[in-house]
């Protein structure tokens, strides 16, 4: 196991704010599918492709974040993103956005099963994506 994390980089643009400038709290999930796009790229595993192949589709079956600190129009901001759990049928990534100052300003968490196009129930996560996950797994997480 490695304690690594995938670094993904946005800016929060003026369509990502509410009226006083801020983040608009539902977007912060919007910027981490973007982060989960990159990772699932980086571990060789292109969301596009799959859905376009329908070898394999990720549904989300859970969402969360918590907020910390206000993220404002024009704030440059990090998400890196780690494993946090690797089930049998399910697997947890964690996100956390880092403000200008490098302060944790958010974080956020999705639960992702695997399914085929040809089988429509959820299941056992195959080995290929098993070892691509983690690569990246957090030293808290947890391999069931």
């Amino acid at each position: 196991m490695t304690t690594d994390f995938h670094e993904h980089a946005f800016t929060i643009r003026l369509h990502d704010t509410d009226a006083a400038g801020l983040l608009f709290f539902g977007h912060i999930f919007r910027h981490a599918h973007d982060a989960f796009e990159a990772f699932m790229d980086t571990i060789g595993f292109p969301v596009d492709l799959m859905i376009r192949d329908g070898r394999m589709l990720l549904p989300l079956t859970h969402a969360e974040a918590d907020y910390r600190r206000p993220l404002r129009h024009g704030d440059t901001v990090r998400v890196l993103v780690s494993v946090l759990e690797i089930r049998r049928r399910s697997f947890a990534i964690g996100y956390r956005f880092i403000d200008r100052l490098g302060d944790v300003a958010a974080t956020a968490r999705t639960v992702h099963v695997e399914v085929s196009a040809d089988i429509a129930p959820v299941m056992d996560l195959s080995e290929s994506l098993r070892l691509a996950l983690s690569t990246y797994l957090a030293d808290d997480a947890q391999l069931s």
